[in-house]
């Protein structure tokens, strides 16, 4: 048995006070984007917003906050992390305030951008600030929490937002951020302890430009490939221009002296996998949910209130594996709970390519999803101490933010994806009503041809979950630290 020093007891307790700090950030965050996907339709009926504003109050959200983690993640390791992490609460406090004040669509939609950069200072920094804190033994179980309180998010962000839209005005969606902000920015002021700085440097300004401008090529065709086709002029000029600008931000990158994105870091094994098993695992959960939700409006002609209760399993899978998990990370290692993990996710995946058909009961479609849940949130937990653990301090928050970064391009393909992929078995004059959920009033040879749709789609999404498990098995190799030194000798 290992004697607990009185310096041990001290940091386990500042830990902890730091987890809930990290914690309420990541809950901030979640419910705030969760609670306007409700609501959306409501703020567009105030602004009588055309399709390109409305597409554009979500995505200008996505666009900025993905693009901007990795320039957060390092600027925070030059200037200090407790700084950047309680500035972004503030910057996200005032753009929710001013949210709410909006004249206009177009205000709304520059509301957002800022939203988007304080939510990137957030979350580039709040897995830093707790691999800081915890000691390495207990790194698991703080990951565990702070990974659980996902969950909650994805559970009350969507009820919340409905109740606020139908009682207090579209308003309160953004205002509602104002005094959980506020909490979370004294609460953070008072326990976040300074950190050491990195060592005075230039900032990488080519490198910033064009990581930022290339990220941003990236996810607007993606994110316009789902609704316009792959060959709409949009999404082609945007997968251009990121292509031609991938090798300037490769030659950038290896001309600094002080790169925004080192790109030794990523040339390690464990990285590269895990970082890969990462996005896998995030394109099949972001699918899983769409995909279910549409499912049982489209095929089992469910509300969407009812709908939205039916893919519960899958946060509340996430919310007890998470912690749970996180406890055992003393005995099992995380590379063993990345494993484990990936795979829980590809059964609770087949078990719905087995079992897609209106007629199975729930209760079997309910084991999947809380089996694929489970399996989620123990990777998350798994792989994410297992990147953390792996890095030298002075790269926490670059590469946390190229984590979440991998993360969020994972969403976006998971949208256009999926719903290309189920639509494609009904013909174009009936892929409106699938969209609205309405397609099973239609006749049974329709649903049928929509079922084998939602096979192929839960096909696809086992096959990305059993490469992610492939991915993580893959992730095993020498520290990022040990391989950055061997790269410089």
């Amino acid at each position: 048995m290992v004697a607990v020093t009185p310096q041990d007891d001290s940091r386990l307790r500042y830990a902890w006070k730091a987890c809930s700090v990290t914690s309420l950030g990541l809950v901030l965050i979640g419910i705030a984007g969760s609670t306007l996907n409700v609501a959306l339709p409501t703020v567009v009926r105030h602004f009588a917003a055309g399709p390109t504003e409305s597409g554009w109050i979500l995505l200008s959200y996505l666009l900025v906050n993905t693009a901007s983690l990795v320039f957060f993640g390092r600027v925070a390791d030059l200037l200090g992390r407790r700084e950047v992490y309680l500035a972004g609460f503030a910057l996200f406090t005032l753009a929710s305030l001013l949210a709410g004040l909006s004249p206009d669509v177009w205000f709304l939609i520059a509301m957002r951008v800022v939203q988007a950069v304080g939510g990137a200072m957030i979350l580039a920094n709040g897995t830093v600030i707790i691999t800081d804190a915890f000691p390495p033994e207990r790194l698991s179980q703080g990951m565990g929490v702070y990974i659980g309180t996902l969950s909650v998010a994805q559970l009350a962000g969507p009820t919340v937002g409905g109740l606020i839209a139908a009682t207090a005005g579209w308003q309160w969606i953004f205002w509602v951020n104002v005094p959980a902000g506020l909490l979370a920015l004294g609460w953070g002021a008072a326990i976040l302890r300074r950190m050491p700085r990195g060592p005075r440097s230039p900032v990488d300004a080519p490198g910033n430009v064009l990581l930022f401008a290339a990220l941003s090529a990236l996810l607007l065709a993606l994110s316009e490939a789902g609704s316009r086709g792959p060959t709409s002029p949009v999404v082609l000029a945007g997968a251009g221009v990121f292509v031609v600008l991938v090798p300037l931000v490769v030659l950038a990158e290896r001309r600094a002296s002080n790169p925004v994105l080192d790109l030794r870091l990523f040339g390690g094994r464990l990285l590269a996998y895990a970082n890969a098993a990462s996005f896998c695992n995030a394109l099949a959960r972001s699918a899983l949910i769409l995909v279910v939700a549409l499912y049982f409006q489209a095929a089992r002609g469910l509300d969407a209130f009812a709908a939205g209760l039916s893919v519960l399993p899958v946060p509340v899978g996430i919310g007890l594996a998470s912690p749970l998990v996180g406890l055992l990370g003393r005995r099992v290692s995380p590379y063993a709970l990345s494993i484990g993990g990936a795979t829980l996710s590809a059964l609770g995946l087949g078990t719905l390519v087995l079992t897609a058909d209106p007629g199975t009961p729930y209760w079997v479609t309910g084991i999947g999803l809380f089996v694929a849940g489970c399996g989620s949130g123990t990777f998350l937990t798994g792989n994410t101490t297992q990147v953390m653990a792996a890095l030298p301090s002075g790269s926490l928050g670059v590469v946390n933010g190229f984590r979440i970064m991998i993360m969020n391009v994972g969403v976006v393909i998971s949208v256009g994806l999926s719903l290309s992929v189920v639509t494609a078995s009904v013909g174009p004059e009936l892929r409106a009503q699938v969209y609205a959920g309405t397609l099973s009033t239609l006749s049974p040879v329709a649903v049928g041809q929509l079922m084998d749709g939602f096979q192929r789609a839960y096909a696809v999404l086992f096959a990305v979950a059993v490469a992610g498990a492939l991915l993580a098995a893959l992730a095993r190799g020498q520290r990022a630290a040990e391989s950055l030194d061997s790269t410089s000798r």
